[in-house]
């Protein structure tokens, strides 16, 4: 088992913050940015309540899927499909990464929803 540095525990809570909140759309709206893939929107309002559900809920992190323990990836599956979500960091204007993800102030959390075949 790793040890994980206070930077990547303050990035982690960061990303658990921003991914469970039961309000989750305007929580991206404040804090973030939400994507939704091609895919994912064609699929209809029930599955994308069912996907959404799925990331807030979602807890099956390993060193597969988060070999750096930041909760920023995850796979899971809704009606037969595989759907991924992953959380990049950028800066406030959107045109860099963020050079600092444990700063709340300094850094626009993007999620983005897809299917595993649009990847």
């Amino acid at each position: 088992m790793q040890t994980l540095s206070d930077t990547t525990l303050r990035i982690r809570a960061l990303n658990d913050r921003f991914r469970t909140r039961q309000h989750l759309l305007g929580m991206l709206l404040v804090e973030g940015d939400l994507r939704l893939t091609r895919g994912v929107s064609a699929s209809g309002e029930a599955f994308v309540n069912k996907a959404m559900q799925a990331v807030r809920d979602f807890q099956a992190f390993d060193e597969d899927n988060d070999p750096y323990g930041e909760h920023d990836f995850g796979v899971f599956k809704i009606d037969g499909q595989t759907l991924y979500w992953k959380i990049d960091y950028y800066d406030a204007t959107h045109e860099h990464g963020s050079a600092h993800p444990e700063d709340a102030g300094k850094t626009r959390r993007v999620l983005t929803v897809l299917l595993a075949e649009e990847y």
